[in-house]
């Protein structure tokens, strides 16, 4: 396939998992609660950011201050959209980290349920429940210091008049998508014994699908409430992701997802 055909295979992956989860409510129970935890907390944070907003923009616009009141003013506006355009960019992807943690073993299980839908994981690595719990801590605190290091230079961008306002919501965007992809595909790579290394050099080999994947993740997160009703979605597409990706079928007989919970 050519590369934009690969793109959209992959954001209709986020469609997919959506089907497998709206088919199945207890796969939707499962990933809403931690994400409905998570969302409380984000939440809560981003009103007290908005509220002070005006004021972090005047203290890192401090080389303003002998500024006409006009330029100054100007000036402000433009940090106080970049600060609130990194907020949401390392809000969306710390969420999809810190929910992934409170709800490990949810995911852990819902992404367990779809590999039985299309046919298991040959050999299966059971890590158990507390190095499993170690080894998502530091891939994610790994993700996060990695969205940080990203986002200061594309809030130094954001001052730059145009370039700002259009290239760097969709740079924004790309780079957010690839680091959702590689996230929520630590599940059912860790359920092969890979770790994040391995996940980066597969996603990468197959960049087009995982960008995908993610760039469709992150723009429905964007959505006022999206990141916690798709969550369940984002966890079941990202195993299938990860499938394709491994080169194992993401195709299944009717009725199969079914049937393997009623046995259970």
């Amino acid at each position: 396939m050519t590369p934009v055909r690969q793109f959209l295979t992959g954001a209709g992956l986020l469609g997919r998992g959506l089907g497998i989860v709206l088919r199945n409510p207890r796969l939707l129970g499962l990933g809403l609660l931690p994400a409905l935890i998570a969302g409380v907390l984000y939440g809560t944070a981003l009103f007290f950011l908005v509220d002070y907003l005006p004021e972090l923009s005047a203290t890192v616009t401090w080389f303003a201050d002998g500024w006409a009141e006009g330029v100054r003013d100007v000036v402000r506006i433009f940090a106080g959209f970049g600060l609130l355009g990194v907020a949401v960019l390392l809000g969306v992807l710390t969420f999809t980290a810190v929910t992934l943690l409170i709800g490990d073993p949810f995911y852990e299980r819902i992404s367990e349920l779809v590999e039985d839908r299309f046919g298991g994981v040959p050999d299966a690595v059971d890590t158990g429940f507390w190095p499993s719990l170690r080894r998502s801590l530091v891939d994610s605190l790994r993700m996060i210091g990695l969205s940080v290091l990203v986002g200061i230079p594309l809030f130094l961008l954001g001052f730059v008049p145009v370039v700002g306002q259009t290239v760097v919501p969709v740079l924004g965007g790309a780079v957010g998508g690839w680091l959702l992809a590689v996230e929520l595909t630590g599940v059912p790579f860790q359920r092969r014994g890979q770790r994040l290394r391995q996940r980066r050099a597969v996603l990468k080999a197959h960049r087009p699908i995982a960008l995908g994947f993610g760039v469709a993740v992150f723009c429905c997160f964007l959505i006022p409430l999206g990141a916690i009703l798709l969550m369940p979605a984002a966890i079941a597409g990202a195993t299938l992701l990860a499938r394709q990706t491994l080169g194992h079928s993401i195709q299944a007989a009717p009725g199969r997802l079914a049937e393997h919970q009623a046995r259970r």
